[in-house]
């Protein structure tokens, strides 16, 4: 069972920066695909990026593309989103998920556990 812990999230101005983390607990971190999801008031959960076991394959939204970049490093098990120009419909709560198998998973239903999430609001 692996447990997710985020941290990074803030308030910042439109245009500004963030950095995410997720601190995955257990050996069987880097065996698995990892993706970032976010959730807006009112809106579904949406899966924003995901990455493979290794890293080297990763995928985002339209809306983000250019702007986040998801990564990881399986030594400190820790998972990364790090979000540059930030728009006001970026504010969100952002939570980080585990996949079934070593992935990019771009399909929701391929993730099986979830943090307990981090809010980032942008102000314009």
């Amino acid at each position: 069972q692996v447990v997710l812990v985020e941290s990074g999230g803030g308030l910042v101005q439109a245009g500004g920066s963030l950095r995410l983390s997720c601190a995955a607990s257990g050996r069987t971190f880097s065996v698995y695909g990892m993706g970032w999801f976010r959730q807006a008031p009112g809106k579904e959960r949406e899966l924003v990026a995901a990455i493979n076991w290794n890293g080297g394959s990763t995928s985002y939204i339209d809306s983000v593309k250019g702007r986040f970049t998801i990564s990881r490093d399986n030594a400190k098990n820790t998972l990364y989103l790090q979000m540059n120009n930030l728009k006001p419909e970026d504010t969100a709560v952002y939570y980080c998920a585990k996949g079934r198998w070593s992935g990019p998973l771009n399909n929701a239903r391929d993730y099986d556990s979830w943090g307990q999430g981090t809010q980032v609001t942008v102000s314009s």
